[in-house]
């Protein structure tokens, strides 16, 4: 039977170190106990362990087996985006001995994992980035290319910070058939917590109040959940076929309360989605229930040792430059700075539409870029840009259009001294090592409803010697903030900090920075998961790759990197015929150009 725990929020310093100690006892040299430590760390964070095994018990789509290795012709591809689901084909198409050219219109690579480093050193992230255990596409990305040991792994915990109460959601480590009594104890724990505190507060709070909390948590996990345990395929179509109705509406119709969406399941769809639970569709808040009810290890959180550019994107730019990124001598096959204009195309006889080129420019300077195949993996906003007005004319790219993405606002606060550091105010103040809480870390009583200090959870580039806590806070929604000049931003987010963490009053903010991004993720709302497009198109050689796109994860980075895998997969199943294709365009050019040369001749004659 699944045992529970709930606790109040304690500091934790330099975790791993705790868990090396642990491991072993005796007396032993300080050589010893740094070897040992450093084994512990490499072994607790390694993703050979401590990650849900998506290939058994799981629905398929989720966790494609392996390609079959590809025996067709040689095929030049040229990619649209530099972020995860770019490289991600990149990668795949190049272990298929293809040629790959990828396209970036800004100065560095990631998309919305992308990151860059200002002028005075500091690692700018385009938002806060955690890697559940069930992102299997992803970590197979990495291990691929060298990147498995960048990622540390954090408690099995689910940290809720409110204005003055600090609970957690404990999900035991347990084999994954008992995965849902872990997952429905751990509700019921942190619900029955919340009903006592308030309770408690108001006094004369009603016990049924508690009860409610119960069920609510029981009905949650027992409804499509409980399917996935014996049927994972039949109980994602079950939950697929939910995709109408907001999640709100859903959990309200099985007993849930009004009181429970707001103060947990809000701060949950809010990292997820960037939309509350009203807005958000219950296809995509019960998608990542059933996962971790059913596997143990779906829940436990993972985040970069530093920033994605050195510790993510590096490793896969690196990997496509030295896999065959690079031919013609050395050419980087990555096109920074490079956006396309146009997409060039033409029909046959028969109404078939071909693209013949990408109109590519970069500054004053201007190309065409012709290949075997076309991938566009951009974001919403810019698939709607590039493709060309009459194809709206076909449904399938019509139906793009009835996405619309999520404006998001990430900030970043560096302070004085360490914020989340709860249990010793002198401590908070020293900065002589690091303190505080390292985790991702939920609230429902701020503007920004995930956050994290990322100089404890990805120290190697953002704790800095003398300097204090560095918050990562997403502001959700970030409509009201979009139009507010940064300034005034982060007084508001600074505010609202010290409300959170009274303790942290008198800390100085000595440092921050403000993104912004118009349409981040697609806005999962109920009805929308029909309009995502596969990854083939009408178009024989132009394909789609990008976590808006047509795939059984939800909109994040585990969901583009298996768009990659699946736009790859089209465009091998499709090799023959884009080499028919590219024999036929060629043919018709020379005729073109002969045409061209006999006119010229005529008009010399006169």
């Amino acid at each position: 039977m699944a045992s529970w725990i709930i606790f109040p929020v304690t500091s934790v310093a330099w975790t791993r170190c705790d868990t090396a100690r642990l491991l072993f006892s005796g007396r032993r040299s300080v050589a010893q106990v740094k070897g040992q430590r450093a084994w512990a760390r490499c072994s607790l964070n390694s993703l050979d362990t401590k990650i849900s095994d998506m290939s058994v018990n799981a629905p398929k789509g989720l966790f494609p087996p392996e390609p079959e290795h590809y025996r067709g012709p040689k095929l030049k591809v040229a990619i649209i985006g530099a972020g995860l689901a770019g490289m991600s084909t990149a990668v795949e198409l190049l272990d298929q001995g293809h040629e790959v050219d990828i396209y970036e219109s800004r100065s560095f690579i990631g998309g919305k994992v992308g990151s860059f480093v200002d002028k005075h050193g500091n690692h700018i992230e385009m938002g806060l980035h955690v890697f559940f255990g069930c992102y299997n596409n992803l970590f197979r990305l990495m291990k691929k290319v060298g990147a498995d040991n960048n990622l540390l792994v954090k408690d099995h915990t689910h940290t809720f910070v409110n204005k003055g109460v600090k609970s957690a959601i404990w999900f035991p480590v347990l084999t994954d058939i008992y995965g849902i009594s872990s997952f429905i104890l751990s509700k019921l724990a942190f619900t029955f917590c919340e009903a006592v505190k308030r309770k408690k507060k108001a006094g004369m709070q009603r016990y049924c109040d508690t009860y409610d909390k119960a069920r609510n948590a029981v009905a949650l996990a027992l409804s499509p959940v409980v399917r996935a345990l014996i049927d994972p395929d039949g109980a994602l179509q079950d939950i697929r076929n939910l995709d109408s109705i907001s999640f709100s509406d859903w959990f309200l119709s099985k007993g849930g309360t009004r009181m429970s969406i707001q103060r947990m399941w809000d701060p949950v769809a809010y990292a997820l989605g960037f939309i509350d639970c009203d807005n958000i569709s219950a296809r995509c808040m019960l998608t990542i229930f059933s996962l971790f009810a059913t596997k143990t290890e779906a829940s436990l959180l993972r985040m970069l040792k530093g920033s994605p550019d050195v510790y993510l994107s590096g490793p896969i730019r690196k990997y496509i430059t030295d896999k065959g990124g690079r031919y013609e001598g050395e050419v980087d096959r990555f096109h920074l700075r490079w956006g396309c204009r146009e997409i060039l195309y033409d029909k046959s006889a028969d109404g078939d539409i071909f693209v013949t080129g990408l109109a590519m420019s970069k500054a004053t300077s201007k190309q065409i870029v012709k290949a075997d195949a076309y991938v566009a993996a951009c974001d919403v906003p810019g698939i709607k840009r590039l493709l060309p007005a009459p194809w709206r004319e076909l449904e399938f790219f019509n139906n793009v259009y009835e996405l619309v993405g999520v404006p998001v606002v990430t900030v970043q606060l560096r302070y004085s001294g360490w914020v989340t550091e709860l249990q010793d105010l002198e401590r908070s103040r020293q900065l002589r090592q690091a303190a505080g809480l390292d985790n991702l870390l939920y609230t429902p009583d701020a503007d920004f409803s995930c956050f994290a200090d990322l100089a404890l959870t990805s120290p190697e580039d953002y704790y800095r010697e003398g300097q204090g806590s560095l918050l990562q806070c997403v502001l959700t929604p970030g409509d009201p903030y979009m139009p507010l000049p940064n300034d005034e931003i982060i007084a508001r987010v600074a505010k609202q900090v010290f409300v959170l963490f009274p303790s942290s009053q008198g800390l100085d903010v000595t440092w921050s920075s403000v993104v912004k991004i118009g349409q981040s993720l697609y806005r999962e709302a109920p009805g929308k998961d029909p309009f995502r497009p596969d990854q083939k198109t009408p178009v024989q050689n132009f394909f789609l790759a990008g976590s808006y796109t047509k795939q059984d994860y939800i909109d994040s980075m585990e969901g583009a990197t298996l768009s990659g895998r699946q736009a790859s997969a089209c465009i091998c199943d499709a090799g023959e015929e884009l080499v028919a294709l590219r024999k036929k365009l060629a043919a018709i050019e020379s005729q073109g150009q002969r045409r061209d040369a006999n006119i010229s001749d005529e008009l010399s004659l006169v």
